[in-house]
């Protein structure tokens, strides 16, 4: 998958030549760059730009002082790259772009870490990411010390209040999924979310389902819920939960919240790659 990326984003990026570079650069050009981290946070993205070079100059050389999941300062040096001058120019865009990217939801991600630090809930992302390069937002938060919920539609059901709707409510629901498990020979867990203590009761007295998602609950009422839900149950917060306002929602208990804003709205660390000489 990152290869295909990869190689996808190049031709996108490089069309028939990156003729900037062609015009002014000799072919037997060789050259040194530093990627300069700009901005205080967690670096993220070092492997995908170790690939990136692999994949554009296999005679690139590149000296790493980072790892990914580091906190960086600004000033610091995350890496050297050196070897051929037009190797290093036509490549620098993809790099920088992913792993500024990857920085920004790593960092984000660990901010939103630190502020529940001491509860036991896990901090999980959405399928709200950018498309074609899930894999690398979510690679990011893990990073950043995240988890990671169902990487698509196919890894997991989740029963969202439009399906409970267009089935007919939520015994049809939760019947028609357990028949179409069953009928299909597949073990993925069920997920189900509800919107009530209504919904809730509900979901306990027809079973059958893994995880209850509790979506837009207020703290004291999501503490309510977590009172009525047997231990069988795993149990998830979600909807309009922030950095701002979710250290509350984790002292209740609950053992996950997910949060669509790790990867859908996260501003880029800024990182710059500089000639070094």
């Amino acid at each position: 998958m990152l290869d295909e990326f990869i190689r996808k984003s190049l031709q996108e990026d490089i069309g028939d030549g990156d003729h900037s570079t062609l015009a002014c650069i000799p072919a037997d050009a060789k050259g040194k760059a530093k990627l300069l981290v700009k901005e205080k946070g967690i670096i993220a993205g070092i492997e995908v730009a170790k690939r990136i070079y692999e994949l554009v100059d296999p005679s690139l050389d590149l000296v790493v002082y980072k790892k990914d999941g580091d906190t960086v300062e600004v000033g610091d040096i995350v890496f050297h790259v050196s070897g051929s001058s037009q190797a290093i120019l036509t490549s620098e865009r993809l790099v920088l772009n992913c792993m500024q990217r990857m920085s920004g939801i790593a960092t984000q991600t660990n901010q939103v870490l630190q502020v529940i630090e001491g509860c036991n809930t896990k901090v999980l992302d959405t399928r709200k990411t950018t498309p074609g390069i899930r894999f690398l937002e979510k690679w990011a938060v893990k990073i950043g010390g995240g988890e990671n919920h169902r990487f698509g539609l196919y890894d997991m059901i989740m029963l969202k209040d439009n399906h409970i709707d267009y089935a007919g409510g939520i015994k049809n629901a939760i019947e028609k999924t357990k028949k179409y498990l069953s009928d299909s020979k597949r073990t993925l867990k069920i997920e189900i979310e509800v919107r009530s203590l209504a919904e809730l009761q509900e979901v306990i007295q027809i079973g059958g389902v893994d995880r209850i998602m509790l979506d837009n609950f207020t703290p004291e009422r999501l503490k309510e819920a977590l009172e009525l839900i047997p231990d069988s149950y795993e149990t998830e917060a979600s909807g309009g939960i922030t950095i701002d306002n979710i250290r509350p929602y984790a002292e209740t208990g609950v053992q996950f919240i997910s949060i669509g804003a790790l990867t859908h709205s996260v501003k880029g660390l800024d990182l710059s790659l500089k000639a070094s000489f």
